[in-house]
């Protein structure tokens, strides 16, 4: 059986379609005016303008390159501590998890994230959630009533539902969310689970976004998503203008983790004073309010408030299961292959 480190590599190369900026490689060392080099699984588009206020404010220029959380977690395993990287920017926590189980992101320092708390952080002390996000079922209203919407994501493998669910396999999100059934459900059942839907005749897409515009356009009627992608859009083009609703499912069901994007140090930067700026910079009130403001995910420190129309973060109730043991990203990639999704 392939070791984790390859089988991470191997299965995210079948993610082939990274887009990557330029990226200066050399010591991660950095000396004042140089470069920050961060390894982005957020977007350009999303986090590229915040990168330009940092250097805007602080001096320091960021080359970014920007990717698949995942496909970006096995990179970094790859290059280890000939790694350029300084700072590794995750989608999700289960990559987080993956590239420090290898040993490859250094602790934080002291007090960097004494404002998050405790349930959004390793345990280890490598890496720290910087926004939040929780699972919901996008539906259709004028396809399925509201008190019809599964209240589990058990529900979705329901005959009713062929060939009306959508996912987004290879997304982080998705990825983290299946983690964490493992870990709750165990793999024989999730595996069954996914089986299910692809006999269910599952639609496939490659963003989140994407499902939410075939659920409004009423192309399928339910589909798993993050739900920030629903207020970006009702931002957008006014909640009035959507068709698509979303929906929480039951307190503990696999369906309601709340997950992070969250930021480390690698291993070769520990002591670089420009990376511990960085991920401070990321958790003061001003660039909370920024992913409050420009994103819809939830602040981590808890002096900045929600999104209007949120409910509070810990209204929240996810499975019972840390981020921190959403680690094991190459034996959730590993099955999604397995049932074909991959």
């Amino acid at each position: 059986m392939l070791g984790s480190t390859r089988k991470l590599g191997i299965l995210a190369a079948l993610l082939s379609t990274l887009v990557v900026a330029a990226c200066s490689s050399g010591s991660t060392s950095s000396a004042p005016g140089e470069p920050l080099v961060v390894y982005s699984g957020r977007s350009e588009e999303l986090v590229g303008p915040l990168f330009t206020r940092f250097t805007e404010e602080t001096g320091i220029p960021v080359s970014a390159r920007y990717g698949d959380s995942a496909e970006l977690a096995a990179q970094l395993i790859e290059e280890g501590d000939g790694t350029p990287a300084q700072v590794y920017f995750s989608q999700d926590a289960g990559a987080l998890g993956a590239v420090a189980a290898e040993g490859l992101l250094a602790p934080l320092p002291e007090g960097t994230a004494a404002t998050v708390p405790a349930q959004y952080q390793s345990t280890d002390g490598t890496w720290t959630g910087v926004t939040g996000r929780a699972r919901v079922i996008a539906y259709d209203p004028e396809q399925v009533a509201p008190d019809e919407v599964p209240t589990t994501v058990l529900g979705l493998t329901d005959p009713r539902w062929r060939g009306q669910v959508a996912i987004a396999p290879t997304n982080a999100s998705f990825q983290s969310f299946v983690t964490a059934m493992r870990r709750t459900e165990g793999d024989e059942a999730t595996k069954a689970w996914l089986e299910g839907l692809v006999a269910n005749d599952v639609q496939t897409y490659e963003k989140n976004g994407l499902i939410l515009d075939a659920v409004d356009a009423g192309q399928v009627q339910l589909g798993l998503v993050n739900h920030y992608y629903w207020y970006e859009k009702a931002a957008e083009v006014g909640a009035d203008a959507m068709r698509a609703k979303i929906a929480f499912t039951a307190p503990g069901d696999p369906g309601s983790l709340v997950n992070v994007a969250g930021v480390g140090i690698t291993g070769p930067a520990a002591g670089n004073a420009q990376a511990a700026e960085f991920v401070a910079w990321l958790l003061t009130p001003e660039v909370q309010q920024w992913f409050v403001e420009n994103t819809f995910e939830y602040p981590l420190v808890p002096a900045v408030a929600t999104a209007d129309g949120l409910p509070a973060l810990e209204s929240l109730s996810g499975p019972d299961v840390a981020l921190a043991d959403l680690a094991d990203l190459p034996g959730t990639l590993d099955l999604l292959a397995e049932v074909g999704l991959l």
